[in-house]
C-alpha cells in the first residue's frame, strides 16, 4: 500500500499465435504418450514448454499459461478467473496464519473455499522460506493447540504443535481437497510485521542472492503439486529517491532495478518449475522522461510543492506503478507466457491521494470527487490499466480491499472507490485477490471479525459478485477435477457445456465454443468424438479421454463414449484419440 507514479514507449510483446499453438500441441503431444503409461502422480515430471515429458494427472493438469490475447488459459486453451482472497501471518512471525491462535485453520479454509475465492494468495518472508529450507526450528509458532488438534505432533487436543513446514504441507493438502489454488507471496526479506514497509526484495539480513535461493528451493518443491500455481515475487517494490533505498525501473543492471531482479527472480523459478504463472508487481515512482527528468531527479520540486504538474516522477501505490513496462517490459524469454503483471490499489481510508479530490478530515471527508472515467484518465490507465485495455498482458490485483462500514466509512467515499474498482475488474475480467481474509489488518479490515469467529456477510456481498461463478451461482475452480468448496464446479464441469455461461455484476464471461458432428453411421446417438456423450465435441471430451487412459479406475468411459471417442477407429480407445480431438478443436485438424 501508499503513494506515487508515470512514462511513454513501447509495448510488451507477447507469445505470437503460431508459438503459441505449436507450443500447446507439443503438451498435449508429451502429455497423451506420458498418460497412455500411467505414470503415478509424485513420480511424473511436471507438464512443462515445448519437448517436456509430462504426466497429465490430477498433479499436472491444472497449470496456467498466457495466451496471445493476454489471457490466462488451462493448457487446452481454456480462459480462466483467478479471483482470490489474502490471508497473512506467516511473513509476520506468526510461522503460521494469523487466527490460528482463536479459530481452526481447516475450518477457516472451509470458508474461504464455501464462500467461492478460488485463489489463496499467502505472504511469507524470504526469511521463512530459508528456514524451512534448511530445517531450522521455529522461534515460536502461534497455533491454538486446543482449536487445532490435528496439527499437533499427537493429534490430540492440547498437544504439541507441529513444525510450521509441516503444518504448511498440511495447508497445501487442505486447499487441494477444498479446489483452492494457491499463489506464494515473498512479502519481505526479513519476517517482521512491518516488513512491507522496507523497499526492496533485499535488506541488511538477506541478500538478493537469499532471495533468489528461497525462490528456487519453493519453485522445485512444490513442481509436482499444482496446487501452487503462482509466485509472487516480492510484495510492493517502492521508494523515492530522497528516500535513500527505493526501487527503480529501467534497462540498467543496477542492484535496485526492480525489472531486472524479477527477470531474475522469474528465472529462478521458471527454471525449476517452468509451469508457474510469475506475478511481478510495479514499483512507487516513474520519473517524466518527457520533461527530461530521470532516476537522478530529486524526488520532489520544493519551489512548486504541492503543484504534481511540477514534481518530476509519477506517483503510485507502492508497487502499484506499471509505467515502466511501456519503455521496459520484463522479458521472460522463453517463459513469457507465464508473466502476468500485478499492481495494488487502495482507497482513501488508506492514503488521500490527488486523484480522490478529497475535502475535510479522514474518515469525515466533506467532499470528494471521482468516478471510473475521472480514476482511468487521472491515474489508473496509465498507471496499469492500459496493460488490460490494450492486450498487452493480464493483470492480476494483488491487493484490493478496505472498509465499507458506516462507522469506518461515513462518509462513503472508501464504498465509492471500490465499488467503482470492483466493477472495472468485472468488466476487464482482471484477476485479483481481494485483502483480506484476516481481520488485523487496521487500514482496511477483512471477511472476519470477533477474533477470527465470524465472517464479515456485509463484505463478503460487495465482494461476491466479483467472483467466478455460473449465471446460477455455482462457483468455479481452477481445478479441473475439484469442485471449489460445498457449492461449486470444477473447470471440467464448466467447460463441458453442461452449465451456463458466467456471468459478473456487470459482464458475461466468454466461453469454449462447441461443435456437434453426427456420425456418418446415421446414428441418433453416436457423435463423433462426443467422449462424455452430452451431445457436444469440445475440449472436455479430449480431457476426459485422457483422463480414462491416465487413471481408469476414476474415470470409464460407457460404451457409447467408447465409439464416440475411438475416432481413428483403430486400436481401441489411445491417446492419439484424444490427440485427434484436441487438434481438431484447435483448427488444425479439418476431420475428425
Amino acid at each position: 500500500m501508499y503513494n506515487s507514479v508515470r512514462s511513454r514507449a513501447r509495448r510488451v510483446y507477447y507469445v505470437k499465435r503460431g508459438f503459441y499453438m505449436a507450443d500447446l500441441i507439443k503438451r498435449f503431444i508429451a502429455a497423451a504418450a506420458a498418460a497412455a503409461a500411467v505414470l503415478p502422480a509424485f513420480n511424473s515430471v511436471p507438464l512443462s514448454r515445448g519437448d517436456a515429458q509430462a504426466a497429465v494427472d490430477e498433479y499436472h493438469d491444472d497449470w496456467l499459461h498466457v495466451n496471445e490475447n493476454a489471457e490466462v488459459v488451462d493448457m487446452y486453451g481454456n480462459p480462466v478467473w483467478m479471483t482470490g482472497v489474502n490471508w497473512f501471518g506467516y511473513n509476520v512471525g506468526s510461522q503460521i496464519f494469523d487466527g490460528a491462535w482463536s479459530a481452526n485453520v481447516n475450518h477457516c479454509l472451509d470458508l474461504i473455499a464455501d464462500h467461492g475465492f478460488n485463489l489463496l494468495r499467502v505472504p511469507m518472508s524470504t526469511q521463512i522460506l530459508l528456514q524451512w529450507k534448511n530445517g531450522e526450528p521455529d522461534p515460536i509458532i502461534k497455533l491454538n493447540e486446543y482449536e487445532n488438534p490435528e496439527l499437533t505432533k499427537e493429534g490430540v487436543v492440547g498437544g504439541t504443535p507441529m513444525y510450521s513446514f509441516d503444518i504448511w504441507n498440511i495447508v497445501v493438502k487442505w486447499c487441494r481437497e477444498k479446489g483452492i489454488k494457491i499463489m506464494m507471496d515473498v512479502h519481505c526479506a526479513t519476517t517482521n510485521s512491518a516488513g512491507h514497509n522496507f523497499p526492496l526484495w533485499y535488506d541488511n539480513n538477506y541478500s538478493e542472492a537469499d532471495w533468489l535461493e528461497a525462490l528456487s528451493w519453493f519453485a522445485d518443491y512444490y513442481k509436482d503439486d499444482d496446487t501452487i500455481i503462482a509466485i509472487d515475487l516480492k510484495n510492493e517494490p517502492h521508494g523515492k529517491k530522497d528516500d535513500g533505498s527505493f526501487a527503480k525501473w529501467d534497462g540498467s543492471s543496477d542492484a535496485n532495478n526492480w525489472r531486472y531482479a524479477a527477470e531474475k527472480g522469474a528465472k529462478a523459478c521458471l527454471d525449476q518449475n517452468p509451469n508457474l504463472l510469475i506475478m511481478v508487481e510495479g514499483n512507487e515512482v516513474y520519473p517524466k522522461i518527457e520533461k527530461g527528468y530521470n532516476w537522478d531527479s530529486p524526488s520532489t520540486d520544493y519551489a512548486h510543492y504541492g503543484d504534481p504538474e511540477y514534481q518530476p516522477y509519477y506517483g503510485a501505490w507502492w508497487g502499484g506503478n506499471l509505467r515502466g513496462v511501456k519503455d521496459y517490459p520484463v522479458d521472460l524469454g522463453e517463459y513469457q507466457s507465464q508473466l502476468v503483471y500485478s499492481p495494488h490499489d487502495y482507497g482513501p481510508l488508506v492514503y488521500e491521494q490527488a486523484w480522490f479530490h478529497l475535502e475535510g478530515e479522514k474518515p469525515n471527508f466533506t467532499s470528494y470527487e471521482f468516478d471510473e472515467e475521472s480514476l482511468l484518465d487521472e491515474y489508473w490507465r496509465d498507471t496499469w490499466a492500459y496493460l488490460v485495455e490494450d492486450k498487452i498482458s493480464p493483470l492480476l490485483m494483488g491487493e484490493w480491499g478496505g472498509f465499507i462500514d458506516a462507522k469506518n466509512d461515513p462518509s462513503g467515499a472508501n464504498t465509492l472507490w471500490l465499488t467503482t474498482l470492483r466493477d472495472y475488474m468485472i468488466k476487464k475480467r482482471i484477476h485479483h485477490t481481494f485483502w483480506c481474509f484476516n481481520e488485523n489488518s487496521s487500514d482496511t479490515g477483512g471477511l472476519m471479525y470477533d477474533n477470527f469467529q465470524k465472517w464479515d456477510d456485509e463484505k463478503y456481498a460487495f465482494v461476491k459478485p466479483a467472483l467466478w461463478q455460473t449465471t446460477d451461482g455455482k462457483f468455479i475452480s481452477l481445478d479441473h477435477n475439484i469442485p471449489i468448496g460445498v457449492n461449486g464446479i470444477s473447470l471440467s464441469d464448466y467447460y463441458s457445456g453442461s452449465q451456463p455461461s458466467t456471468e459478473g455484476s456487470t459482464t458475461t464471461s466468454t466461453t469454449t465454443s462447441t461443435t456437434t458432428l453426427v456420425n456418418p453411421t446415421g446414428s441418433d446417438d453416436e457423435i463423433r468424438g462426443d467422449a462424455n456423450c452430452d451431445k457436444q465435441v469440445n475440449m472436455a471430451d479430449a480431457v476426459f479421454v485422457m483422463q480414462c487412459i491416465s487413471n481408469p479406475d476414476k474415470y470409464k468411459l460407457s460404451s457409447l463414449g467408447e465409439k464416440n471417442a475411438d475416432v481413428d477407429g483403430t486400436d481401441g480407445i489411445t491417446n492419439k484419440d484424444a490427440l485427434a480431438i484436441q487438434m481438431f478443436k484447435l483448427g488444425l485438424s479439418n476431420v475428425l
